[in-house]
């Protein structure tokens, strides 16, 4: 398998970087999100993983994962990204040996890492703008 979406992202609106010392492998993902509007029937608009890349220094079996867990995630609501499992990705891969599990579990824990650190920055976007829309708005003058 030729690994996919390999690389760094200038500017990523959300990104996650974790570890094993055991091993030494080391991964990063790095997610853009597209914003769709809302419907009539769902009044809350989706956030989507509109691209996502991976930088990886480990075995084969970390890059594997780290390209699989992209490629499962890309397109896909950020919640249902976030419920990505290490057995999802292991799955896609048709199997991995008991030793290389957990560069599955590398895999599933820098997609969650890099949507958190998304909704952490989103989160604190919005609150800032809503206290710049509170102290924009004049205060009614009591009688």
């Amino acid at each position: 398998m030729k690994p996919k979406n390999q690389g760094r992202m200038k500017n990523p609106d959300g990104f996650g970087t974790v570890g094993n010392p055991r091993c030494g492998d080391i991964m990063t993902v790095y997610i853009k999100v597209k914003k769709i509007k809302p419907r009539k029937a769902s009044p809350r608009g989706k956030e989507i993983i509109s691209d996502i890349k991976f930088e990886t220094l480990g075995c084969a079996a970390a890059i594997a994962t780290s390209s699989m867990v992209t490629e499962i995630a890309k397109g896909k609501s950020l919640d249902d990204a976030f419920k990505i499992t290490r057995q999802d990705v292991a799955d896609k891969l048709e199997g991995l040996p008991p030793a290389k599990m957990h560069c599955s579990n590398l895999a599933e824990g820098a997609l969650k890492r890099a949507i958190e650190d998304y909704r952490s920055k989103a989160g604190s976007k919005a609150k800032a703008t809503e206290k710049t829309k509170k102290a924009a708005t004049p205060k009614k003058k009591r009688k």
